[in-house]
Order: C-alpha cells, then sequence, then structure tokens
C-alpha cells in the first residue's frame, strides 16, 4: 500500500476547543434556556436541582461502563465543566480507545453537587455517543486484524459532530477518509455525468485535467464500471473508488490497478461482507455504517 493516500486517524489535538465549547453552549441552553424554541421560556434553568439543593454541597461521582465498550470523549468532560461553572473537576481513570468490560471506571466527577447535576445529561450524551461510534468501528477494525485492508468512515456524520464522529472512528481503531468538501478532490459519478465525461478518452482527459489544476490536492474518482478503470489510472488519480462492485469485480479491480494508485471499496458495506472484501486485496473500506448505524452505549453516573 502507498503510504500517500491522505487518509489519516484524527486526533484530539487536531479539534478546535472554541468550536467544541460553541456545541457545548448549545447543548447546556437547549436544556437550560430552551435553546431552539421561537417562544422562549419566562424562567430558565435546572428547576428541579434548585428545589432540592439549596445550599452548596461537595460531592463525588464516577462514570461507569454497563456494558463492554470503546470509550471516547473524555477529554470534553474538563471544556463541560468549565461550561457549567467550572466548580467541579473531572479525574480520569480511562483514556480515550480504552476497552473497557462491565463495572470498569471510566473517571470521576468532584466538586460542587449543583452543577455536577445540571451538566450530568450532557455528559453522558457526548459520552454515550461518541463512544457507541468507536464501540462499533472497533467490531469492524477487530474483523480486519492482521489484513491488509484498512476501514475508513464517511462524510456521513451528525451535522456539527462531523469532527467529534471521526475521531471515535479513530479511538476505535478506523482510519478517515476526508474531512469535508475542502480537503481533497472526490470525482464522483454526477460530477462526470454533468460533463459527459464519464468514459474512456473523455474521461482520461477530464481526470488529467483535475490533477493538473489542483496539483496540490489528492485526486480520488468513483468508478462503477470495469472498463472506467484504467483510464482513470493512467490519468494519474491517487485514488479508485471502486463504487458497489462484488468481490469478484474487486478483486479483478486490484489486478487492473496493480499499484499505481489506492484502492477503496465503497457501497453498502457491511460487518459480514468484511473479511471477503480483505481478502479481494483492496486497500481501504469505506463503510458509512461505523457512525450512521452505530448505537448508544450504556454509561452510568454513580455517585459515591
Amino acid at each position: 500500500m502507498q503510504e500517500n493516500h491522505g487518509f489519516q486517524q484524527v486526533s484530539w489535538d487536531q479539534l478546535d476547543s472554541s468550536d467544541l465549547r460553541r456545541l457545548i453552549e448549545i447543548a447546556k441552553a437547549e436544556d437550560l434556556a430552551g435553546w431552539g424554541l421561537v417562544e422562549k421560556p419566562v424562567s430558565i434553568g435546572d428547576k428541579t436541582t434548585e428545589a432540592i439543593v439549596m445550599e452548596p454541597i461537595e460531592g463525588k461521582a464516577e462514570l461507569v461502563a454497563r456494558k463492554p465498550i470503546v470509550v471516547s470523549g473524555t477529554p470534553l468532560i474538563p471544556l463541560i465543566l468549565e461550561t457549567y461553572g467550572g466548580k467541579c473537576r473531572y479525574e480520569a481513570a480511562m483514556a480515550d480507545g480504552s476497552q473497557l468490560n462491565v463495572g470498569d471506571r471510566i473517571g470521576a466527577l468532584v466538586g460542587d453537587v449543583a452543577q455536577m447535576l445540571q451538566a450530568e445529561r450532557i455528559i453522558l450524551n457526548f459520552l454515550q455517543h461518541l463512544s457507541g461510534v468507536a464501540t462499533e468501528t472497533r467490531m469492524y477494525a477487530d474483523l480486519l486484524q492482521g489484513k491488509h485492508t484498512r476501514v475508513l468512515d464517511t462524510r456521513k456524520t451528525t451535522p456539527g459532530y462531523r469532527l467529534l464522529e471521526k475521531y471515535a472512528v479513530a479511538c476505535g481503531g478506523g482510519w478517515n477518509h476526508r474531512l469535508g468538501l475542502y480537503h481533497w478532490i472526490l470525482v464522483k459519478d454526477n460530477h462526470l455525468s454533468s460533463t459527459s465525461s464519464g468514459e474512456g478518452t473523455a474521461l482520461e482527459s477530464k481526470v488529467a485535467q483535475v490533477k493538473s489544476n489542483f496539483p496540490d490536492y489528492i485526486v480520488e474518482v468513483e468508478v462503477d464500471r470495469m472498463e472506467q478503470i484504467e483510464p482513470v489510472v493512467r490519468s494519474g488519480a491517487d485514488i479508485v473508488m471502486l463504487d458497489n462492485f462484488s468481490d469478484e469485480q474487486l478483486r479483478q479491480a486490484v489486478g487492473i490497478v496493480d499499484g499505481r494508485a489506492i484502492t477503496e471499496a465503497s457501497g453498502g458495506v457491511e460487518k459480514d461482507r468484511l473479511v471477503n472484501i480483505a481478502e479481494t486485496g483492496v486497500d481501504f473500506v469505506s463503510c458509512g455504517a461505523l457512525i450512521h448505524q452505530s448505537r448508544w452505549v450504556d454509561i452510568g453516573l454513580d455517585w459515591v
């Protein structure tokens, strides 16, 4: 496999904390101030906590895995606590990417009880969703353990959560496809059809033109027919996306490409087909299900 393929594993250091804070502020405002409503509530805040916790109390609560999971999103917790007033701190017990068993501690919240009660659901919402993505991805990555092929995510992400979800994929052992339309050039069938350049010399010429006009960008081209592969490879494309190819077609396509470009299998990939796809020799397999078919995992907050 060529190593200049452009795919990556997003790290926490790549995420903009100011953007994350804005997302947290929206989550907080939904809970406490009716964000999204045309008619805002007359009175805002956590009425239940105000009614029950009538004086400052210090406390401690532990985040605990209720099922086997891969944890993701814990660096958000200090940002969330800060947004709620900063009178609590987070004590980490497990790092993101750790595989946890039932009952394993993720970490603890220590400090002002009222702020912890207000922040509890927002913390769990982020953690349960992102850990769900990481846990789902780990199942795919484990199926490919020891094989040449690696699993990729897609742009089928929750609006506003893309980088967090792609980070969660990386926590689960997956790889990230392009981060957005700005990231690199992906010429799909609709682009080619709209310019009548989906076949033969017209296809080769169009992709070569793209490569020439944008020399600093990775260029990936989607193909859905075997006869498109050779013109695309001759044009100098960096990645060939093999869309909805059968296993036998993928094997033939890998032979045609013969190492001249990166190969990516795509299109409705399910877990039960993953090993068969890997046996065709493709470099990557992209799968939107890592994110859009993941399920929130069960994480509890237990008071000590």
